[in-house]
């Protein structure tokens, strides 16, 4: 991990408010891939704040002590989110800091983690039946490697994503090699989509991701906050249409 400022989105480990009870917070690098290149990843928490006054807690990034003071501010965490099965990393840290909090991991985080998840958590498996499913909709879409699971904030009309849209932009990376590896995976800022080595795990689920895409769409969202890369402020719908533009023809 680094917290490379070239590469990452500062001030890094702070809140950042986004709309009313909703912020993000964006966190250090993390590297990932093959063996070799592997790629860095900055990475990105969201944050809602519930009319009950607990804080949902999307993809956790690294809790230093100053940004447990303003979650302290906000809230107390009551619900802290694994989207997928690689983003779980920090999760024991926040599991530490706020033991009472629930756990919600979608599927096959546990064979991801190994034992670096080893206490009590819920599984991400339906479209409700969830304590926030009348603020914020739950959406898994599974596909032969992994299910992510997405959200939809009602109120301030944010969808939250993980990895179903990376948006890497060319001027943050210094590397030559990655430049051409985002480009050619599909994933390189403005035209972000769906990572192609990822499109390929949907190949025998592509009636179930497009019906999901059709869903998000139909939310007409505002904003689309992303983990990786160049988050999308304004035309969200514009933008999932030309994300998917290849699934929805």
């Amino acid at each position: 991990m680094s917290d490379n400022t070239s590469t990452t989105y500062p001030p890094l480990n702070t809140v950042k408010p986004v709309a009313p009870n909703l912020c993000i917070v964006d966190g250090p690098v993390i590297w990932f891939g093959m063996p070799w290149p592997k790629m860095p990843f900055p990475t990105r928490m969201t944050i809602i704040r519930l009319d009950c006054g607990g804080l949902f807690v999307h993809s956790p990034t690294c809790l230093t002590p100053e940004l447990n003071v303003e979650i302290a501010k906000m809230g107390t965490p009551r619900w802290i989110i694994g989207p997928n099965r690689i983003h779980y990393w920090w999760i024991p840290e926040w599991k530490n800091a706020y033991p009472d909090a629930k756990i919600y991991l979608a599927p096959r985080i546990r064979e991801q983690a190994g034992g670096r998840i080893d206490f009590d958590s819920l599984t991400l498996s339906s479209d409700s039946g969830y304590p926030w499913d009348a603020e914020i909709a739950t959406l898994p879409i599974a596909g032969s490697y992994m299910t992510e699971v997405e959200f939809f904030h009602y109120a301030s009309r944010t969808l939250i994503l993980t990895d179903l849209i990376e948006n890497f932009e060319p001027r943050k990376i210094n590397s030559l090699i990655v430049r051409w590896l985002t480009r050619l995976g599909g994933v390189q800022d403005p035209d972000g989509q769906m990572p192609r080595d990822m499109r390929l795990t949907f190949s025998r689920q592509r009636p179930q991701l497009r019906a999901a895409i059709e869903k998000m769409i139909a939310w007409n969202p505002e904003r689309i906050i992303l983990a990786h890369g160049r988050w999308y402020e304004k035309n969200a719908t514009a933008e999932l249409r030309r994300a998917f533009r290849w699934l929805l023809v």
